[in-house]
């Protein structure tokens, strides 16, 4: 059974926003519970569907695309959190493919080279980055 102030805890951590499993696990565990109290939160947490790795990665990669992220950015953020990695690509096939995230930053931003930057550090891929904002340019990927 799980401890009623750990898991209080965790209901007012997940309360703010959803976290991951390992996410929820070091807040707990920063907050003073001990591995035995934070394990029997967490299973019941997700025993019961309130924490769930994948819904969270889903959801964060799409905010993450929503931001202007690239594949690389959103699969760096959800690997911090310790998300794995087969939840990890499971998120990214559900969003917005990288070439199109890409194309509506360069629609926004304009071709050149401050936009290349701007991409290379949101984490796109050098191909994406050459193929949408090549001066004179398609967008298009060969």
């Amino acid at each position: 059974m799980a401890d009623p102030e750990a898991l209080e805890c965790a209901f007012r951590i997940l309360h703010r926003r959803d976290r991951s499993v390992h996410e929820l696990e070091e807040r707990l565990r920063k907050r003073g519970f001990g591995e035995a109290e934070r394990d029997h939160a967490i299973e019941s947490l997700v025993r019961t569907g309130l924490l769930d790795d994948a819904r969270f990665a889903r959801a964060r990669a799409q905010s993450l695309a929503g931001r202007g992220a690239g594949d690389a950015l959103i699969r760096y953020e959800l690997g911090e959190a310790g998300v794995a990695s087969a939840f990890v690509e499971e998120a990214l096939r559900a969003i917005e493919p990288e070439a199109e995230r890409a194309r509506l930053v360069v629609a926004r931003r304009g071709r050149g080279p401050r936009t290349a930057r701007y991409l290379s550090g949101k984490g796109f891929s050098d191909e994406i980055v050459a193929g949408v904002v090549a001066v004179g340019g398609n967008g298009e990927l060969g």
